[in-house]
């Protein structure tokens, strides 16, 4: 599992004023899943190939016209969710944090999703699961599909 990189400012996200931290939350099933490129013969390794992109980008953040934030620069905290045959990808270099689901994938992100919008936080759910989608945003939650996410990520 990786752990939280706290040596780095968060900024907030739009439309939460006060907000201090603001977090993306990866459905890293669904986002490997969206694009055929023969993750299914490996998902263990498609599942680390995508959060090797992910601690990039928390590396680099985001620019602030892609955030929509008002820093130059923003770097949210990164957590993706993995489960069955991608368990045991990680990030050996600690800037997202990885939560492997024991059962259920959706339900991990539901509980992930409710324990961070407890503290004046902002979440940002990247999925195209039309059920984890209304799940999520009922917690306060907003939610994105993975092409959003492929742009801001490295090319495959």
């Amino acid at each position: 599992m990786g752990r939280w990189n706290d040596d780095r400012d968060s900024a907030s996200c739009p439309g939460e004023p006060g907000a201090t931290k603001w977090y993306l939350v990866v459905d890293a099933a669904n986002v490997v899943g969206s694009q055929p490129n023969g993750w299914w013969r490996d998902r263990r390794k498609a599942a680390q190939k995508l959060i090797d992109s992910l601690s990039e980008l928390a590396q680099r953040g985001l620019a602030s016209s892609e955030a929509e934030a008002d820093a130059e620069r923003t770097w949210p905290e990164i957590v993706v969710v993995t489960e069955g045959q991608a368990k045991g990808a990680e990030d050996p270099q600690g800037r997202v944090r990885v939560v492997a689901a024991e059962r259920d994938g959706d339900q991990a992100i539901v509980d992930t999703v409710r324990q961070l919008t407890t503290h004046n936080s902002s979440v940002l759910v990247v999925t195209a699961d039309r059920g984890l989608r209304g799940r999520v945003e009922a917690l306060g939650a907003t939610v994105v599909g993975p092409s959003w996410l492929r742009t801001h990520l490295g090319p495959d």
